[in-house]
């Protein structure tokens, strides 16, 4: 019961990790058997205490760890990480996932020992498709999405997103709800829709967070609101800030904005903007901000607090650290 998602697509990651919590039986006590952490602000008890509790009115509890190199970053640490999952009770499904690049996938740690321990373990990869192929990307996500895309359309919103399935897939509802489902979408609806008016109101949000003025960054994330679901909102802002963190590795490594384009697979646009926004964050504020969110994620799907209520309380708190 040991599950490895690897690979550079987030989007295909995201998907097939809602497949495993949906296989709860019973959608009440799904949130009360299902535990998620991000490795790098996870300590080993929290991570053990989820490992071994006991399911409620469940056969299984599944716990779901990502990227596990973030923390265990030596040989030593690793292999006592590696003996303890393989230890993990038959009371839980355990469900790790890592971003891994395809020049990385021979030599990586994690899936060397899942070679070694195939008998405990299942792997499955989820790669990025490469630029020329996301016009068929996205005309198959549309047919997933019950929809109908002309080969020109797909062209064009490919070029647009390159290869960032997460945010083809998101704009592609867009785009299926503009022409509510009723006929193809055309070249006309890509440029109509105006894809990159969310995600430069996302970095125009992060810029007021990064500044300190929450009214400004109240005043855009309310104008979000009104024209995306929130849910697909949040998805972008969590990915702002994982890029974010990604991208401050970089520049301490001495990279530029060049390097993060490259490493992070992004528009040399959205590079730039991101590298400008890493430079005004410190990687221990960043490292706290995205632990911040996944707590928020958690206590959303355990309908702890509304989205909308954490997202202006996440104003507040950032805005004024």
């Amino acid at each position: 019961m040991l599950f490895i998602l690897y690979g550079n697509d987030e989007f295909a990651i995201a998907r097939k990790l809602k497949d495993f919590e949906s296989d709860f039986s019973d959608p009440t006590t799904a949130g009360m058997n299902t535990a998620r952490f991000e490795a790098r602000g996870t300590s080993d008890e929290e991570f053990n205490n989820a490992l071994n509790a006991m399911p409620f009115l469940a056969p299984k509890r599944l716990v779901i760890l990502a990227n596990p190199s973030a923390k265990y970053n030596n040989p030593a640490t690793r292999k006592k990480f590696e003996e303890y999952i393989s230890r993990a009770p038959d009371s839980v499904k355990l469900v790790i996932h890592e971003i891994i690049e395809p020049k990385e996938i021979t030599k990586h740690w994690l899936l060397k020992w899942a070679e070694k321990n195939s008998a405990l373990v299942k792997t499955q990869a989820f790669m990025q498709p490469k630029q020329r192929d996301m016009p068929g990307w996205i005309i198959n996500e549309a047919k997933k999405q019950n929809g109908v895309i002309e080969p020109p359309a797909a062209a064009k919103l490919a070029e647009m997103v390159g290869v960032d399935t997460r945010q083809a897939g998101m704009e592609l509802a867009k785009l299926l709800a503009y022409v509510n489902w009723s006929r193809p979408v055309r070249g006309s609806d890509v440029e109509s829709v105006c894809i990159v008016t969310s995600q430069q109101s996302v970095f125009d949000f992060v810029d007021a967070l990064s500044q300190g003025n929450g009214k400004i960054a109240q005043r855009l994330l309310h104008r979000l609101l009104e024209n995306e679901d929130a849910f697909s909102l949040w998805g972008m802002v969590v990915r702002q800030f994982r890029l974010l963190l990604q991208a401050r590795e970089i520049l301490d490594g001495r990279g530029n904005k060049d390097d993060v384009a490259r490493a992070l697979r992004v528009h040399p646009f959205v590079a730039e903007k991101t590298a400008g926004q890493a430079n005004r964050f410190s990687m221990e504020s960043l490292e706290n901000i995205y632990h911040r969110l996944l707590t928020i994620d958690e206590r959303v799907k355990t309908s702890q607090i509304t989205l909308d209520l954490a997202l202006d309380t996440l104003i507040v708190e950032l805005a004024g650290r």
